[in-house]
């Protein structure tokens, strides 16, 4: 009887362990999945200063300050946006056949229990991403743009355009369910973003002295040298090493499960065709400025790196080493051919770049996938027997994406041109916006020349 007794009580203890070992391995692999978002969050949080650095070294040295204020203010304006609206429309319940979130306005689950942590840990990692999105703007309209009028923009865009198409793709929209591939945002943040920059530029027109026009009826490019390229090389640096949290981070696991390409195994896939991908724009575009200027030109080399990153955002998880190579290498030319195309045939002044890198090169990567796409049950490009059929919906969400983006951002732009005023006046962009917009010297004690 004792020996019953004390089998019995044997087994129940062995239960008993057994159960607490599983929900502690449960507990662990969550803690670990929160973690490793967390530090994605951080990563991708570090742009913002990269941002600010390329922006700031590839303009002039009278407008720091603001280029500096504005890619600060992004993030603190777009936070508070993104919480109290932009998070509902992207992640909210859905609606009207996938094309808007209806729920969770001002921070969702009100609760501090644990499982609101899903909540919170996936706020945060989205919420640096708006900001991205947001912030390639600042640069595409940088030193002719009142600093009201961009406050008035980034928060526009945080808590309307972004989220909404963000939730086509991210949130269980119509893009997703037809099948759209975009796996950390070659078109969700970069396009976006791209569009908005392009349109920005556009509708604001060129810096004074910029496009000049000869006695011969020809119209000359001025070109406005940034003030420290130093500067614009390490803002790159951070926003490669910040890009390992946007891509990697993507998969939202730490933990090894039944996640497919978002389980953790796929952070280190991720890394290394991220690693390639930039490394091939950055030596692609330094051969062909080469080339092209005679000159291997450190403006067009570092915007190759960046165009690397761009298109490899949406294929990084479904392609291979080799194919990531080949999408970095595309993506570091088209730069420079998009540099060259916007600035001298369609005449739009964009001081860094930025529509370039990031729409031009976002639409790229986004067609990557359907292309050099290889994960049976996500994405099978043309090269791997996948026919045109990932191909046309990689096309068709680039088209209803840029639509909105594009078409919005008109509008937005319009509506604060005609309120508030969208450009500074002749006189203060002669003076420089950190004198005129903040009464503030970025380099106070240094006499500072205009290139105008």
């Amino acid at each position: 009887m004792r020996r019953k007794i004390a089998v019995l009580a044997i087994l129940f203890l062995c239960m008993g362990v057994s159960l607490f070992a599983q929900e502690s391995i449960e507990s662990l692999g969550f803690s670990l999945d929160v973690v490793w978002l967390f530090i994605g969050s951080i990563l991708v949080f570090i742009m913002q200063a990269g941002f600010a650095l390329v922006e700031t070294g590839l303009t002039q040295a009278k407008n720091a300050t603001n280029i500096t204020m504005k890619n600060v203010m992004d993030f603190c304006f777009g936070a508070i946006v993104y919480w109290a609206i932009g998070w509902g429309f992207m992640y909210g319940k859905d609606a009207l056949g996938g094309l808007i979130g209806t729920d969770q306005f001002f921070n969702g689950p009100m609760s501090l229990d644990f499982e609101s942590g899903n909540f919170y840990k996936s706020w945060f990692f989205q919420v640096v991403f708006a900001a991205t999105a947001a912030t390639i703007v600042s640069g595409a309209m940088a030193e002719r743009t009142q600093f009201k009028s961009y406050l008035v923009y980034t928060c526009f865009i945080s808590a309307f355009i972004y989220p909404i198409s963000g939730h086509w793709v991210w949130g269980g929209g119509w893009l997703a369910n037809l099948g759209f591939h975009d796996f950390a945002g070659s078109t969700v943040v970069h396009s976006v973003g791209g569009w908005a920059a392009l349109m920005g530029a556009a509708i604001l027109g060129p810096r004074t002295g910029k496009y000049v026009k000869g006695a011969d009826g020809k119209i000359s490019v001025k070109a406005f040298p940034g003030h420290n390229i130093p500067y614009a090389a390490l803002g790159v640096l951070l926003l490669f090493f910040g890009w390992f949290g946007f891509n990697a981070a993507s998969t939202g696991l730490a933990t090894v499960g039944e996640g497919g390409i978002w389980s953790g195994l796929n952070i280190a896939r991720v890394s290394v065709t991220t690693t390639l991908a930039a490394s091939a724009g950055a030596a692609a575009a330094l051969i062909f400025s080469w080339i092209w200027f005679k000159k291997p030109d450190a403006s067009m080399t570092l915007n190759g790196l960046l165009a690397g990153l761009v298109a490899i955002t949406a294929p990084c998880a479904v392609v291979s080493p080799g194919a990531s190579i080949i999408i970095g290498a595309i993506g570091g030319v088209l730069v420079v051919l998009a540099v060259e195309f916007i600035d001298k045939v369609l005449k739009i002044d964009d001081p860094v770049g930025a529509s370039s890198v990031h729409l031009v090169c976002g639409v790229f990567g986004t067609l990557a996938v359907g292309i050099w796409g290889n994960v049976e049950g996500v994405a099978v490009g043309v090269l791997h027997g996948g026919g045109f059929a990932q191909l046309g919906i990689q096309f068709l969400g680039i088209i209803s994406v840029g639509a909105w983006a594009a078409i919005m951002s008109v509008v937005l732009f319009f509506l604060i041109k005609a309120v508030l005023g969208l450009r500074v006046s002749p006189k203060d962009e002669l003076m420089g916006l950190d004198q005129s917009e903040h009464k503030s010297e970025a380099y106070s004690g240094f006499q500072i020349f205009s290139n105008m």
